[in-house]
């Protein structure tokens, strides 16, 4: 049976309900889009299996109720396509659909939470064709011997059901910055107040007193982000201080290069609490009076907060950074603590 059969005997089924269930799962499965027409596939699929059902909407039509391991179809024109999943909690998820192509979209709902909160995202029609090979067409009859084959003069394909379209739902937090795959790649970019942790020390073997509070202070962090909170990644932080001593007048500019892993907590779609550790290097750059180089390991903690909107995001952190350079017994300390603000952006 070709694609275009497979399609017809589809609609046919959902039209008129003749089709035996286990050759409408399987053809639903297979389905290819009717010319000039776009298949989407919405199935789900849940970590830990949640007993509630979750309503489906494809551009104001409902397509079905889908419990863990059920899928549903739907046929629509070319264009702006609209989902809304859920009823209490609802998620709201866009495609732009070419014609003649298969969508497949993946729901998960999360556990032990209530009202049911659902996680949506695309995924490959190799991953989305094999999700659907293992789950159930919503709304099949209980199984009954297969019906005689029929061979048809010629194949024809019943008229697609256009789907009316919708106006585009006010705009909400997307699931989560997560979403669009297990690993997601996020740029931040920080600054705020930063103060030495040490003020009076010896440098270069004068006795000097430093001005702590660092201007400016700067970050930019590159992190990849896993959906289940997880994320791992590389920070470039940078602080400018005065320093005076006998006779000399001097700055210390610190360039802490880490790598991080952060823990995100997710509290609701938009707030993600976080911890994290980083382990690097930090080198002291020494100009005015005093000029040299120096540099030693370097040690942080994090802690903060980041409210995201769709793939933008606001945060705030408090970091204590621990860094020493120089021998010991003439050795520098130039770590301190701080709080920062900024934005991320995820890809």
């Amino acid at each position: 049976m070709n694609n275009k059969q497979v399609s017809g005997a589809l609609l046919l089924a959902v039209l008129f309900g003749t089709v035996p269930p286990v050759q409408a799962q399987q053809g639903a499965s297979q389905a290819a889009p009717p010319p000039g027409k776009t298949l989407v596939f919405v199935f789900r699929s849940d970590r830990q299996p949640v007993a509630a059902q979750v309503p489906v909407v494809v551009n104001l039509v409902r397509i079905g109720d889908l419990a863990n391991g059920t899928f549903a179809v739907a046929t629509v024109n070319p264009g702006r396509t609209f989902l809304r999943i859920g009823e209490q909690a609802v998620a709201v998820f866009t495609l732009e659909a070419v014609a003649n192509r298969s969508y497949f979209v993946r729901i998960e709902a999360v556990s032990s939470v209530r009202p049911v909160r659902t996680e949506v995202r695309l995924v490959s029609e190799t991953d989305g064709r094999r999700a659907l090979a293992q789950s159930r067409l919503v709304g099949a009859a209980p199984a009954v011997g297969a019906a005689p084959r029929v061979q048809p003069p010629a194949p024809i394909a019943a008229p697609p059901v256009a789907a009316p379209r919708a106006q585009p739902s006010p705009p909400r937090p997307a699931p989560s910055a997560e979403a669009g795959a297990d690993w997601n790649f996020a740029l931040i970019a920080k600054g705020g107040a930063f103060k030495l942790a040490s003020a009076n020390q010896t440098v270069a073997g004068l006795a000097s007193t430093f001005d702590t509070t660092s201007k400016p202070a700067l970050g930019i962090e590159m992190e990849w982000r896993h959906r289940a909170g997880f994320a791992v990644g590389g920070e470039v932080f940078y602080y400018k201080n005065d320093l005076v001593a006998t006779g000399v007048i001097a700055k210390q500019q610190v360039v802490a290069l880490m790598a991080n892993t952060k823990y995100y907590l997710r509290v609701a779609d938009w707030f993600h609490p976080f911890v994290g550790v980083g382990v690097g290097y930090a080198d002291a750059l020494y100009s005015g009076d005093l000029k040299g180089t120096a540099g030693g390991a370097a040690f942080q903690g994090l802690a903060g907060m980041e409210f995201r909107f769709d793939q933008v995001g606001v945060l705030f952190q408090y970091k204590h950074l621990a860094a020493t350079t120089g021998k010991s017994g003439s050795d520098v300390k130039i770590g301190g603590s701080g709080v920062l603000a900024g934005v991320s952006i995820a890809f």
